[in-house]
């Protein structure tokens, strides 16, 4: 299992090409936030021809990342699966998160003959062969294209909450557990797409929310 990044490289098609078959990168966006679903993607690349510019999701502009949203799902095979926020509340949110990737890869008109997933754990059930890579996202260009697509997807999925929920700042926060989220949490209360394992929200149904101190993004023990 691969377990570092590698400094001063873009995500290559190495480890697909070693695998040597119909391989899938799998991968997640919005594990931390207090609010919405977790979304995951599985994406199938063609060893020739895949679109240039394809990184870690976190590395790209969110215009470079609609623009190769676009190139992606025009040449690539593509799932996208999601968990709820009653779901991730249920059964937390790693295992929602390995949910979510079992159903992206449900989702695609066929299935991978192997899948390379970020992170260090690999889904129940999968219907192929997996191999964990860490920092994964940083080193195939399998993964990273379905980080592109997940924060795409998932970010379309906040701007329309916002729309029904105005005031929290989902349209720019996403979810996340910025002041401002904080803030509006303890002004405004809690609504039906946050995460109430999660402490600060645990904490703004006690009352006891305290919006300028900051919070980890995990759930509370």
């Amino acid at each position: 299992m691969l377990d570092r990044r590698r400094e001063g490289t873009i995500p290559s098609l190495a480890l697909e090409r070693e695998a040597g078959c119909l391989v899938a990168g799998i991968d997640e966006a919005g594990r931390g936030p207090l609010a919405g679903p977790v979304v995951a993607a599985a994406v199938i690349l063609p060893l020739r021809g895949a679109p240039r510019g394809i990184d870690d999701s976190k590395a790209l502009t969110a215009e470079a990342r609609a623009k190769l949203f676009a190139r992606i799902e025009q040449c690539a095979v593509v799932g996208v699966g999601a968990a709820s926020v009653h779901e991730i509340d249920r059964i937390n949110i790693l295992e929602a998160s390995l949910l979510a990737m079992r159903r992206a890869v449900a989702a695609m008109p066929y299935a991978p003959r192997f899948a390379l997933i970020d992170g260090n754990r690999l889904p129940d059930d999968l219907p192929c062969p997996a191999r964990a890579v860490v920092d994964g996202d940083a080193i195939s260009r399998s993964i990273a294209a379905a980080s592109i697509v997940a924060k795409v997807v998932r970010d379309r999925i906040m701007d329309a909450l916002a729309d029904s929920y105005p005031g929290y700042g989902w349209e720019h926060n996403r979810g996340y557990s910025t002041l401002d989220h904080r803030q509006a949490i303890a002004k405004l209360g809690v609504t039906a797409h946050h995460r109430r394992t999660f402490a600060a929200v645990r904490m703004a149904i006690k009352g006891t929310l305290q919006p300028e101190l900051p919070f980890t993004t995990a759930a509370a023990e």
